[in-house]
């Protein structure tokens, strides 16, 4: 072929089109005036375009588009015999005298559809000279739009089962022959299209001959619609014969479109049955075929077919389809030993997808898909292709999918395996997949071999997998990350006390592995998780909280640390462990001694441990009075004086414990109480002499409803005649001139006299006790 520029081949082809018109105009009045011989002479000079060289496929079609168009008017004018008065077998015998060798055989297939149509000949010998006679065009291009034109016209004079020009039975393969016939030489010619032009215009050679792909595939969709050609002529014959041509054709485009047009066209039983033969063929392909898109594809049709149809499914286990698939597969990818890492991992996705649609109930077959991409990716260094590790991860995820439940991928043994074969940012990737997954389905796993398994699947959220990359962790990412580990472990649970201390000492074991970073978000899930056990267990298992002691003392943050401290002091108080919940409870002041050093989290900190010291009732007088004595002693250092006033006042709640058995200590609640009011006091004080006023009373009031409330708690150390006198302190205080006038005290003031107001009128014994406690003057003004 001569190629040349674009604007030239518009040229050529513009002059061929007018050619063509030009001679189709004489041919018409021909036609119309009844002149056969004028009429095959203009006909013949018309299609003598269509014997150029100079045209590319794309520009070529579009000249054999205008000549066919001309073709069907000429085939009308042919059926009528009353109008050129010459019988059919003699007008097929006038043809074969045009001049040129083009023009007379598109002639010939023209008469020759009408003369089958006639019924004057046998079909089939019309057609068997047809499809032989074409055998004298050998250029590619000229010769695949000829047979297309053939293949066209007896598209519809096939001797197929109920056709009209059909016999007996052997008909149908008379049929079948000429359409393998066809496509046979169609092959040839499309093939050797590749040899028609220099080599420095391959590619484009490649793309137009990849345009022309269509003309060759007709033939297999015709034969698909031969009704006669049932599965044991699509066996014997027409599967073999096709097959023969795409494996010795060597062409690399041929044979990937050509199997894919099979695999498209034909029915899905017919795969199925014949699985061994079409599988066999895939080996013996050039290597560059893109044979994993085949497969692929072939697999997916057959998943599909699964799923339409119950009764499919026996059919499946008779064949073998599972085995055949994976057996061909394995030839492949060690018959083409250049295949990237991505096209070997995605034939073993396409076949886990097949397997998950058809046999969702073989595990078996699942990890033998699993094992055969780990012997691949074996003893390779770990993957740096993206599309290969989007792959790994698609294989992994499909099970997780199909099956949702975690549970079930922890039964396939490969599964860590093939996990392994990633990047450590791919493997934190399917980790998050996994644990993502278990949260969606909320799978609980309840055995230690199980978490065991699980935790060795996600040991690169849980673990530093490569020393190097702790310092590019994205912080947000490593966040997220870690609260999903921490989520998980919420979800191991076993009603079985044995085996959920199994479990928890299994999840410890890879948790503190995680180094300082982690353990802020992993180790409180894992103490609450044991505090539960240890509830249920009331402490029978002391072991259990010692190896929760070790955990908590790898934890960085100290604030974290000592509330999980204070949470496993309440544990031990409920399962009456007296010594061990006074351990805990001195680890947490030493964290609040040793490392809590900012004056806001002292004062966080320092309100959790007399909060949690108040519910204790498992202490004894000594370590009581130890711990009580510490807490009002850091209370009393704390930076700021009403920081200070606030803890101290809430040390009262240590000595009056209201409950049946509760401590009630009144003379130390009013030591406390009172020392509440010298540190308030000077707290005004050192505001009056710092910025010339002092500050407001809230420290007063605030303390005003501490005595409220003890008094009416039955206090006996908390008067009336107190509250009478802190209320007149508190209103000389604000009467005062150097006191800052502040609404939120104001109205907490009203809101406290109110109170005591209302406590008055309701009557009782609580309105006579405080019915001596009289409002000031001054206060009742201001209300």
């Amino acid at each position: 072929m001569i190629l040349t520029g674009i604007e030239d081949e518009d040229k050529w082809l513009a002059e061929g089109i007018a050619s063509i018109q030009h001679n189709a105009f004489y041919m018409h009045r021909a036609l119309e005036a009844n002149n056969l011989r004028d009429a095959l002479k203009c006909s013949a000079l018309m299609l003598s375009e269509l014997r150029t060289s100079k045209l590319s496929p794309h520009k070529y079609y579009d000249l054999y588009m205008r000549a066919f168009d001309e073709l069907r008017k000429l085939e009308m004018f042919f059926k009528d015999e009353s109008k050129h008065g010459v019988s059919i077998v003699d007008l097929y015998e006038l043809v074969q005298h045009a001049g040129n060798i083009l023009p007379r055989l598109y002639l010939l297939c023209t008469v020759g559809s009408v003369y089958i149509k006639s019924k004057e000949a046998p079909a089939k010998d019309v057609l068997k000279d047809l499809v032989e006679m074409c055998h004298s065009v050998q250029h590619p291009i000229r010769g695949l739009f000829l047979r297309s034109y053939l293949a066209q016209v007896s598209r519809d004079k096939l001797l197929d089962l109920g056709s009209e020009y059909e016999g007996a039975e052997d008909t149908v393969m008379d049929a079948v022959e000429f359409v393998l016939q066809n496509f046979t030489e169609m092959n040839k010619l499309w093939v050797r299209m590749q040899h028609q032009g220099p080599v420095r215009v391959k590619e484009k050679l490649e793309k137009e001959r990849s345009e022309l792909c269509d003309l060759v595939g007709k033939n297999l969709h015709v034969l698909s619609q031969i009704e006669g050609v049932n599965l044991e002529i699509y066996r014997d014959t027409v599967l073999p014969r096709v097959l023969e041509q795409v494996v010795n054709c060597k062409d690399e485009l041929a044979q990937y479109y050509l199997l894919d047009c099979i695999i498209q066209v034909f029915p899905d039983e017919y795969h199925l049955q014949t699985l061994e033969t079409l599988l066999g063929a895939c080996p013996q392909l050039q290597p560059t075929v893109d044979v994993k898109t085949v497969l692929s594809r072939l697999m997916a049709r057959l998943s599909n077919y699964a799923a339409s149809s119950a009764d499919a499914l026996p059919e499946f286990l008779q064949v073998e389809a599972f085995a055949k698939l994976s057996s061909a597969i394995g030839k492949v990818i060690e018959t083409q030993v250049d295949m990237p890492i991505v096209g070997a991992v995605a034939l073993y996705v396409s076949l886990l997808s097949f397997t998950l649609h058809v046999h969702p109930e073989r595990l078996d077959y699942v990890d033998q898909v699993l094992g055969a991409c780990v012997k691949k990716l074996s003893g390779k260094p770990k993957l740096e292709d993206i599309r290969a590790k989007k792959q790994i991860v698609a294989l992994l995820s499909a099970p997780l999918e199909k099956y949702n439940d975690i549970v079930t991928a922890l039964t396939l043994s490969n599964y860590p395996h093939v996990m392994d074969c990633l990047d450590d940012e791919t493997n934190k990737v399917m980790a998050m997949v996994i644990i993502q997954s278990a949260m969606k389905n909320k799978t609980c796993i309840s055995t230690a071999d199980k978490v065991e398994v699980l935790f060795e699947l996600i040991k690169g959220l849980i673990k530093d997998l490569d020393e190097t990359a702790k310092d590019e962790l994205d912080e947000e990412d490593f966040k997220e990350e870690q609260n999903s580990v921490a989520r998980l472990i919420h979800m191991l649970y076993n009603d079985d006390s044995e085996e959920m201390l199994k479990i928890f000492r299994a999840v410890r074991k890879h948790i503190m592995a995680g180094g300082s970073q982690r353990l802020p978000f992993t180790v409180p899930p894992l103490v609450f998780s044991a505090l539960r056990l240890v509830r249920k267990l009331q402490g029978q298992d002391g072991n259990l909280l010692n190896e929760t002691i070790e955990a908590l003392s790898s934890v960085s943050s100290p604030e974290l640390a000592l509330r999980l401290y204070l949470q496993c002091a309440e544990a031990a108080n409920d399962c009456d462990l007296e010594s061990v919940a006074y351990e805990f409870f001195t680890r947490a002041f030493i964290l609040y001694e040793e490392e809590v050093a900012d004056s806001k989290t002292q004062v966080t900190a320092l309100h959790l441990i007399i909060g949690a010291l108040q519910r204790m009732h498992v202490f004894g007088v000594e370590n009581r009075d130890t711990l009580t004595h510490k807490a009002t002693g850091h209370s009393a250092k704390l930076l700021k004086k009403p920081d200070q006033c606030r803890a101290v006042y809430a040390c009262s709640h240590l000595f009056w414990v209201d409950d049946h058995d509760g401590i009630k200590d009144g003379e130390r609640v009013l030591l406390c109480l009172k020392r509440a009011l010298r540190i308030a006091n000077a707290a005004q004080q050192i505001a009056s002499a710092t910025r010339g006023c002092s500050g407001p009373v809230t420290l007063f009031v605030e303390i005003l409803n501490k005595y409220l409330y003890f008094f009416e708690k039955g206090n006996p150390q908390i008067t009336s005649a107190a509250i009478q006198g802190l209320i007149e302190l508190i209103t000389n205080e604000m009467q005062s001139d150097s006191t800052t006038s502040d609404p939120v005290s104001d109205a907490f003031l009203a809101s406290t006299i109110r109170y005591i107001q209302f406590q008055k009128q309701k009557g009782g014994v609580m309105g006579e006790k405080f019915g001596p406690i009289k409002e000031s003057s001054g206060s009742g003004g201001g209300l």
